[in-house]
């Protein structure tokens, strides 16, 4: 059985940063692409980053590039995500992906096959 479980989100002020993890279980991180989707209230769920299945190509949204960071460690079968310089419309439920077999790596949500069940984060003005 395939499990991500996620951890790290909560309230932070404007500026400030979190550290999101995702646990990984019953696959091996380092076979899969990985990424980050989000959903903020009213809306859909959108890509955020991803990190291909050898950790060598990182791709981000455009709204985050330069304050968020995807990485991996196999070892622990573990992706963060590190968010600094957050701000109100970075607030949404964060939810870990994992990639169908096949892909590299992938933006896009039909090439993920797992999913966790999200964690909230919260930034207030």
């Amino acid at each position: 059985q395939v499990q991500l479980v996620e951890a790290g989100g909560g309230l932070v002020q404007a500026g400030g940063s979190l550290r999101l993890s995702c646990a990984a279980s019953g696959i091996a991180i380092s076979s899969r692409a990985m990424a980050w989707f989000r959903r903020a209230p009213g809306q859909e769920r959108k890509f955020v980053s991803a990190i291909s299945r050898d950790g060598e190509i990182t791709n981000y949204t455009n709204s985050v590039k330069g304050r968020f960071t995807i990485s991996k460690d196999s070892a622990k079968n573990t992706v963060y995500l590190q968010m600094n310089g957050l701000n109100p419309d970075d607030a949404a439920d964060y939810y870990c992906a994992a990639g169908r077999t096949g892909y590299r790596t992938a933006l896009d949500e039909s090439a993920y096959v797992y999913w966790g069940q999200g964690t909230q984060v919260t930034v207030s003005s």
